[in-house]
């Protein structure tokens, strides 16, 4: 599976219970109704603005740890390292929301409207993960289509600037994907510009090979553990 993914802005526009815990409420507050009618003006906002789109190209296992290997700067040991080997296939992906979203995320904190922009950029924020979602479940979709997923199997993605893979690897993996055709560009920094876009692996495989202690050194600095959530829920 390969080339540009095509992906619609309901794929991606996310419910408010989501964006509201971005911003620190607890799930079932209720907000007042100032918080909600700018949360409501964030998510017109966003449906007015964003393009999403991505790119996906599917690799081998030798191919990925040439990529994987990058520059040199990962943790000495990650979970990616011990599971990408034991995948049945792979394939290296990169979304984004476009640029309109993050430049007016970015007009709105010049403007001083930082209630705005700060709700436009939780919104914008949970639609990036909800594409990289859409991402694995296509990738998924299309192996089952061909036989060649298994039950039981899980795609999940693995991203550079998280658990031990080095925000570097960015280099790497940008060359051999070239997400610059759907207008994801890197910065110097390994930053993706626009900011609203996430790339990264999708790995699939048995459950068992994403099942992994969050023991490592890391672990400790992560405020989300959100790796064992994904890996629950899929």
């Amino acid at each position: 599976m390969s080339g540009k993914l095509a992906i619609s802005v309901d794929e991606v526009m996310p419910g408010k219970a989501a964006v509201l815990k971005l911003q620190g409420f607890k799930p079932g507050s209720t907000p007042n109704a100032r918080v909600m009618a700018i949360l409501d003006q964030a998510l017109a906002i966003f449906g007015n603005l964003a393009e999403p789109v991505g790119i996906i190209n599917e690799i081998s296992v030798d191919e990925f740890a040439e990529i994987y290997s990058g520059e040199g700067n990962n943790d000495p040991e990650t979970p990616l390292a011990k599971v990408y080997p034991r995948a049945d296939r792979l394939a290296l992906v990169a979304v984004t929301l476009g640029a309109g979203v993050s430049t007016r995320i970015r007009e709105l904190f010049a403007d001083r409207d930082f209630a705005l922009a700060a709700l436009l950029d939780s919104v914008a924020s949970e639609a990036a993960d909800r594409a990289a979602e859409v991402a694995e479940e296509r990738f998924a979709d299309r192996l089952r289509q061909s036989g060649t997923f298994a039950g039981g199997a899980r795609a999940l993605r693995y991203s550079p600037g998280y658990c031990g893979w080095h925000v570097t690897g960015q280099r790497a993996l940008f060359k051999k994907l070239g997400p610059e055709d759907v207008g994801i560009t890197l910065r110097e920094s390994c930053l993706m510009e626009p900011l609203k876009s996430v790339s990264g692996v999708i790995v699939c495989g048995p459950a068992e090979i994403h099942e992994f202690d969050p023991d490592y050194s890391f672990c400790s600095a992560c405020k989300t553990h959100s790796c064992s959530a994904r890996i629950q829920t899929q």
